[in-house]
């Protein structure tokens, strides 16, 4: 029933990315909280809120898209080293820009941060099936789940608390400590050259190839878009803020609180992933469990008390490990390793950039009517979609673990 470990004691490599990455995200989740606080601060506005999310994703898609090419073309993990420096000199900047930065200058500075953040994802998952075992894959990626979720957690309170005792450069500066961290522990990995011959093929064809595999593939759409109506419709992130601050009548340790719940749930459930290895029908609980995740954002938005919130997104937040990792173990286990970094890299982008578009859809929505109107019509909205698409694509509903 628990989470195996075997990948980190078997294989130098992935503990050196596992640890790093876990550094580094305890501070991204820093970041996570402080910009979108900040941008509250400065407009007192759920739909700004929404619209610094939805303009960080322009840049993210494209440099996710141009880090899976060049994954796919060159050393993977001098990659990984050059984008973790890039991203400490933003966050430092982000440190600078909190006493007589404006709006515009956030927004900027947060925009080119998600750039950077989106050319390193893809590399990085397209690394672990190269790190492991193809039989390790489903450990593989549950242990990556147990640091992404502890990172989230501890993260996203950590946030809360400085944020109130210190301010907001605190969070900054620490996120672009943990970012050096992250390029010395990658830097110590062996070299990860590209698979395939990619000689003579122009950046702009190899990426609309990456695009052209994607569409002859009817499970790779189908776990794209399992996972967008989840986060477009089904994660209201962007009224974290109003609802601590109006609903609730909290402060900063309030909004650190919903932002750390999901991953109170997530971390529980990703210690205990050793029976997903045998689930044989994954198409099927990917649907079920994203039908659970829109059904407890429903309520979450149904009753105002505190305590019941923070449970529904610590719920939500478990059937997610669930569904990321039969979907990210169905997804690497259809595809060749000569297009995993692109494929990891449209990917990343999905995932990713659909919490920033379901940021716009919430806080548009609140702001025409109300938060606790937003956040119940896109649980539902997540659950119709959910059922659709098992409709639409059979073969993704359908999907085991011999197939």
């Amino acid at each position: 029933m628990l989470v195996d470990l075997g990948p980190l004691r078997q294989h130098r490599d992935f503990r050196l990315l596992i640890s790093g990455q876990f550094v580094s995200l305890l501070g991204s989740n820093l970041t996570l909280v402080a910009v979108p606080y900040q941008v509250y601060l400065l407009t007192h506005s759920s739909l700004w809120v929404g619209t610094a999310s939805l303009l960080q994703l322009p840049p993210l898609v494209a440099g996710s898209l141009w880090g899976g090419v060049l994954g796919d073309r060159f050393d993977r993990r001098v990659l990984f080293v050059a984008s973790s420096l890039v991203l400490a000199l933003l966050s430092a900047a982000l440190a600078l820009n909190v006493h007589g930065g404006d709006l515009a200058s956030l927004l900027s500075l947060a925009a080119l941060a998600a750039g950077a953040g989106g050319f390193a994802g893809p590399v990085r998952t397209a690394t672990i099936p190269i790190l492991v075992g193809a039989d390790e894959l489903v450990a593989a990626y549950s242990v990556n789940q147990v640091i992404v979720n502890i990172a989230a957690v501890v993260g996203a309170a950590v946030a809360g608390v400085l944020i109130a005792a210190v301010g907001l450069t605190a969070c900054y500066a620490l996120d672009a400590a943990s970012f050096a961290v992250l390029a010395l522990a990658t830097s110590r990995m062996r070299p990860l050259p590209p698979s395939g011959d990619h000689a003579g093929v122009p950046l702009s064809h190899a990426l609309v190839d990456g695009f052209r595999y994607i569409r002859d593939n009817p499970i790779a759409q189908a776990v794209y878009l399992v996972d967008l109506t989840a986060m477009v419709f089904g994660l209201p992130r962007a009224l974290f803020p109003a609802v601590a601050l109006t609903i609730y009548h909290g402060g900063a340790r309030t909004v650190g609180l919903l932002y750390a719940a999901p991953g109170v749930g997530a971390l529980v459930m990703a210690l205990g992933t050793g029976w997903i290895a045998h689930v044989r029908r994954r198409g099927r609980l990917v649907i079920i469990v994203v039908v659970g995740w829109g059904l407890c954002m429903a309520l979450f938005g149904l009753v105002p008390a505190a305590a019941v919130g923070l449970a529904c997104l610590a719920v939500a937040g478990a059937t997610d490990v669930i569904s990321t990792v039969l979907r990210n173990t169905i997804l690497q286990g259809a595809i060749t390793d000569e297009y995993r970094s692109r494929v990891s890299a449209i990917q990343l982008a999905v995932v990713t950039g659909g919490p920033r578009l379901g940021d716009l859809e919430a806080g548009a929505v609140a702001t025409a009517t109300s938060t606790e109107f937003s956040i119940v019509s896109g649980g539902l909205a997540c659950v119709l979609g959910a059922i659709l698409l098992a409709r639409w694509r059979p073969t993704f509903w359908h999907a085991s673990a011999d197939r």
